[in-house]
């Protein structure tokens, strides 16, 4: 499985942006995508989480109704809906992929995750 975000930009607070994570090859193996970021000085932390096959979503708290985790599998692409950004919101965001079923209460974890995408940067002003 590989993985491409794309569409990180500069954004104004209060602004949207979406970004998306393009899965190739063998994209019948995953069974979850999720969203992480990534700010400067700090640790990686869980923003969303879809089923690839199915429904099921999961958010952090910090994004929760702001941000929307949705998919296209014809296109086999993820997408991340950005609404009312935050100057806190900026960070590197990277899409990751599990290959095995996972409990929901683990999705949150990174290291539950296989493959990674490399990330693309959102920055976010005040």
């Amino acid at each position: 499985v590989q993985l491409q975000a794309s569409g990180g930009g500069l954004v104004q607070a209060g602004g949207s942006l979406r970004i998306s994570c393009a899965a190739s090859l063998r994209v019948f193996r995953i069974y979850v995508v999720g969203w992480f970021r990534q700010a400067p000085g700090k640790e990686r932390e869980f923003v969303a989480a879809i089923i690839w096959s199915g429904a099921g979503t999961q958010y952090s708290d910090s994004v929760k109704g702001r941000f929307t985790i949705s998919k296209d599998n014809a296109e086999k692409t993820v997408y991340l809906q950005m609404d009312s950004l935050k100057p806190e919101d900026t960070a590197v965001y990277s899409c990751a992929a599990a290959t095995r079923v996972i409990p929901s209460p683990t999705w949150a974890t990174s290291g539950m995750y296989d493959y990674w995408g490399q990330g693309t940067l959102v920055t976010v002003s005040s």
